[in-house]
């Protein structure tokens, strides 16, 4: 099983960019799908972007478009490239794997905002 730490997170402008990390420690990391969420305050945690185990990606259609997920197995880390930045994307981004059940990151948080 693996475990999940977030970073990369922080205030920018609107129009700005961010890269988010999410690095995992345990085995198995490649048979994990992996994914980010988001949760915006008074509000449910959505979906944003999925990378499965073949490499093959989906995203909400909020952000298609402006982020992109990728991954690194040999590192163990995912990243979200996030750009175009507005301010419906402030919330925490937590990190997810999936390989039949859930694990999760502690997240980070992400506030766009003049």
């Amino acid at each position: 099983q693996v475990q999940l730490v977030e970073s990369g997170g922080g205030l920018v402008q609107p129009g700005g960019s961010l890269r988010l990390s999410c690095a995992a420690s345990g085995s198995l990391f490649s048979t994990y799908h992996m994914s980010w969420y988001r949760q915006a305050p008074g509000k449910q945690r959505e979906l944003v972007a999925t990378i499965f185990v073949a490499g093959s990606t989906n995203y909400a259609d909020s952000v298609k478009g402006r982020f992109s997920i990728s991954r690194d197995n040999a590192k163990k880390t995912i990243y979200l490239q996030m750009n175009s930045l507005e301010p419906e994307d402030t919330g925490v981004y937590f990190c997810n794997a999936n390989r039949g059940y859930n694990i999760w990151g502690q997240g980070t948080q992400v506030t766009v905002s003049s």
